[in-house]
């Protein structure tokens, strides 16, 4: 990418249904986000399931992983679009990557994560779906 598109851009960490070939990721393409990587956390992470439907990343203090992600190039104004289109509950905020890089990313409520299953130990959507 050249500087002006690498301005008009920013980094933002998926970890679960806007990830390729997932139920969402076309909420990422409707805007002509580009994939840039997969990436992990630092391992200061917990993941919920929500209902099987999605999951939920919260930062912990104590009892967290690396959890597997995307990192994806989103045109800022397709920033608010992305956040619109996502369940309840979910939100955007800082995520630092195990390399520690600080990009923006999908975090969870931690009320949203009330009653529902823990799933940190599967270390991200993809592995947590595929135990089936």
């Amino acid at each position: 990418m050249d500087q002006k598109t690498t301005m008009d851009r920013i980094n933002l960490a998926v970890n679960g249904t806007l990830m390729r070939g997932l139920a969402l990721n076309g909420n990422l393409q409707a805007v002509d986000a580009v994939f840039v990587r997969e990436a992990e956390t630092e391992p200061c992470y917990r993941l919920w399931s929500i209902g099987d439907r999605h999951p939920a990343m919260l930062r912990v203090a104590e009892g967290g992983r690396a959890i597997a992600l995307e990192v994806w190039a989103v045109p800022c104004q397709g920033l608010a679009q992305i956040l619109l289109q996502e369940p309840p509950g979910l939100c955007i905020g800082k995520v630092t990557l195990g390399d520690g890089e600080e990009v923006l990313g999908v975090l969870g409520e931690p009320i949203l994560c009330e009653g529902q299953r823990e799933i940190t130990q599967w270390g991200g959507w993809r592995a947590y779906c595929a135990q089936g």
